[in-house]
């Protein structure tokens, strides 16, 4: 639910601390509901996340937002749009304060040329990408919304962030009114707070619960 890629949050820190690295790839800083890359627009750089965390999603033409990732440190947006010459194909929108590393389109097509490390990080990180939709679209056919929601609310807690309800709906393909409907649901099983959205159980308790669904 939330990606973060150490290995290329690595490479373009040491890339930047080498020969002429850091004169070419400037560190930006976002605040929350800023964007990175705008849905439908052409872009200048492909970003590395180096701080914060953000969420990707493409606006449908009916108004309904459609959340594909959260992504965090080491992740990069904006290179299918650098390797295709393509207009965005969603928006990389800030959800906490953000800094990122800024890489020229010119020496993005220059490191996909000359530097294998980089190309097999990209590759990779593709890979995991297609695998991960993979996954999220059977658990989302499979298992019911309540075991996605408590992954999602896990999360929050784990990384102390506060995902409106929106973007949590967003994310999950639903409603407002069916996620208002699904925390009644587990409010009535004793698994949230009767007011906020605070797991009232143990982690053990917890894993026990999300076990039990995968069971089903």
């Amino acid at each position: 639910m939330l990606r973060t890629n150490p290995a290329f949050l690595h490479f373009i820190e040491q890339f930047t601390a080498g020969n002429g690295g850091g004169e070419k790839v400037a560190t930006r800083s976002f605040h929350t509901g800023a964007k990175l890359l705008h849905q439908g627009d052409t872009t200048s750089h492909v970003y590395i996340i180096r701080e914060g965390i953000t969420k990707c999603y493409i606006a449908e033409d009916n108004g309904k937002d459609y959340i594909f990732e959260f992504l965090g440190k080491g992740e990069i947006t904006g290179e299918l749009e650098g390797i295709g010459k393509e207009k965005c194909l969603c928006n990389i929108e800030a959800i906490t304060p953000v800094t990122a590393y800024a890489v020229p389109l010119a020496l993005f097509s220059w490191l996909l040329s000359n530097d294998l490390s980089f190309n097999k990080l990209l590759l990779e990180e593709m890979a995991i990408r297609i695998r991960n939709t993979c996954i999220r679209t059977s658990y989302q056919r499979l298992y019911p919304i309540e075991y996605a929601l408590l992954r999602l609310l896990s999360l929050e807690a784990e990384q102390d962030i506060v995902i409106p309800k929106k973007d949590m709906a967003d994310y999950l393909g639903i409603t407002i009114r069916s996620f208002n409907r699904t925390l009644k649901e587990l409010r009535a099983k004793n698994i949230l707070d009767p007011q906020g959205l605070n797991i009232d159980l143990s982690k053990k308790q917890l894993e026990e619960i999300l076990r039990r669904f995968e069971e089903l």
